[in-house]
């Protein structure tokens, strides 16, 4: 952004929240990279919003790929560098 924005009609706290705030680097992969197939897997159950799932299937679908591949992955990749940190 190379003009800052100035809020004039927000409350001075979420001005200052705003202007406090801190871009976080988006880690998670992209649909592409979950594609790729594993061999080990933990059968689990889980509900997801059909929105979500959704998503899921139509871009396995459109990449001959299978949506609860693409799945794991994402949790996997978040579990890795995420929770790892913390531990």
């Amino acid at each position: 952004m190379k003009k800052k924005i100035v809020y004039t009609r927000a409350p001075k706290d979420v001005e200052d929240a705003l202007d406090a705030a801190v871009r976080i680097h988006d880690f998670l992969p992209s649909p592409h990279e979950l594609i790729a197939k594993e061999k080990k897997a933990t059968k689990v159950t889980i509900a997801l919003s059909t929105r979500s799932l959704d998503l899921f299937r139509r871009y396995a679908r459109k990449h001959n790929a299978k949506y609860q591949t693409m799945i794991r992955r994402l949790v996997d990749s978040y579990a890795e560098r995420t929770l790892a940190e913390q531990v």
